[in-house]
């Protein structure tokens, strides 16, 4: 049975797999360019039978694994493709751990060590296995995937063509250190993940003494009024079952108790579930923003900086992901994800041009997964024991979707 043969080399290759996660979170790094990470991921491929292709600007890795299975030759064989992201967050560990990190301010805080590991694992597992494989598979580690983005400038270098014709099929896997047993698949199709913009609002008007305010045209108050009122917006404007989020998480404005600023700023990240509601949003908070500092005699000016798309499960790819994890590991290792998180992942920009599926994957120590640290705390802690599942996994998904799409 193929499953048994990926779970089997998996845990033969499962110790080196652990001891790469180890040595890279020791050095974590920020954002795209990522020379330590990159080179640990090429040292671990070497002797594979690869074609490799280095970022031009960003530290990003692509490897491609010709398969040698099946009787479809040159353009006519599938191709898969299996991400892995690379970087870092800055934070500052709180961890007892003998490969704690050696940077301070940097921790691989939400697992991408573990992602690494994974996908380096796949390519070992198919290599074994490339007389079987009826198809080729690229592999996309990528960095900047906390910001501000590796995924959309690695499809702009050709990422999505490059083993000489369009990925049929992508899929991801995310690990966890809270809200579930260790060892537990979760997910969901259809919505996954949200988009994730960010608005700048500045409000301008007149400073003056703050003794008389009547004198001046105050900022403040008036970007407090819209802070609030973007709350009601919320709530009054869009429908509960197709749910924004604005978080306010700057606010500046003055220099000293008594005296009024010429202008006040203020920041907040914009989640959306669909398309619909992320364009419905940005006009919305636009209007709200210029029409309540008209109605108090000032300005605002308001700016858009689009970020993430939504993270979409295509319904036909997560079904067959979840009837292979289930396959696999057993149906007690999956449970469905009822709702759609408000956190966004540059994977979207892979799902918006190929049908994709993205998966989770607890690596949770604790016994108490509900109270653990949740990814991105600075104490957030992983169960490197997962890794060969997560390796046998996406190897397993591209060994069984190559084969469908070659028949």
């Amino acid at each position: 049975m193929q499953g048994v043969r990926t779970l089997d080399i998996a845990s033969t290759i499962g110790p080196d797999l652990v001891t790469l996660r180890r040595e890279l979170h020791q050095v974590p790094e920020i954002g795209m360019d990522l020379p330590l990470t990159q080179r640990a991921v090429l040292d671990a491929l070497e002797g594979l039978d690869l074609e490799v292709t280095l970022g031009e600007d960003l530290s990003s890795v692509v490897a491609v694994l010709r398969g040698r299975g099946g009787s479809r030759t040159g353009a006519d064989r599938p191709v898969v493709l299996l991400r892995g992201d690379m970087d870092a967050l800055p934070v500052t560990e709180d961890l007892d751990l003998e490969y704690v990190s050696k940077h301070v301010g940097r921790m691989h805080a939400c697992g991408h060590d573990l992602h690494v590991a994974g996908l380096v694992g796949a390519a070992r597992i198919l290599h074994k296995l490339r007389d079987e494989l009826e198809g080729d598979v690229v592999f996309m580690f990528q960095p900047g995937e906390e910001g501000p983005g590796g995924a959309e400038p690695m499809i702009e270098e050709g990422l999505l063509d490059v083993a000489g014709r369009r990925v049929d099929a992508a899929y991801a896997l995310h690990v966890y250190s809270s809200e579930h047993p260790k060892g537990m698949w979760f997910g969901r199709p259809g919505p996954l993940m949200a988009a994730a913009d960010e608005v700048k609002v500045r409000i301008v008007g007149e400073g003056g003494h703050g003794s008389q305010p009547f004198r001046a045209k105050d900022p403040i108050p008036v970007a407090c009024e819209i802070v609030v009122a973007l709350q009601t917006l919320v709530t009054r404007q869009f429908n509960v079952f197709d749910p924004v989020v604005i978080t306010v998480g700057k606010f500046v404005g003055g220099t000293k108790d008594n005296i009024i600023p010429d202008d006040a700023v203020f920041e907040a990240t914009v989640r959306s579930l669909s398309e619909e509601a992320r364009a419905e949003v940005s006009a919305k908070i636009e209007l709200l923003s210029t029409q309540l500092a008209a109605a108090h005699g000032l300005t605002a000016e308001v700016e858009h900086l689009p970020g993430y798309p939504v993270t979409v499960n295509d319904e036909a790819e997560y079904a067959f992901a979840k009837d292979t994890i289930v396959d696999l590991f057993g149906a007690d290792r999956y449970t469905h994800q009822r709702d759609p998180e408000m956190g966004s992942e540059d994977f979207s920009f892979v799902g918006r041009l190929v049908p994709s599926a993205y998966v989770n994957l607890s690596a949770c120590p604790a016994s108490d997964h509900e109270a653990a640290p949740d990814n991105h705390s600075p104490r957030a802690d992983f169960d490197d024991s997962v890794v060969p599942d997560g390796a046998a996994l996406l190897a397993e998904l591209a060994l069984r979707r190559t084969a469908q799409l070659a028949r």
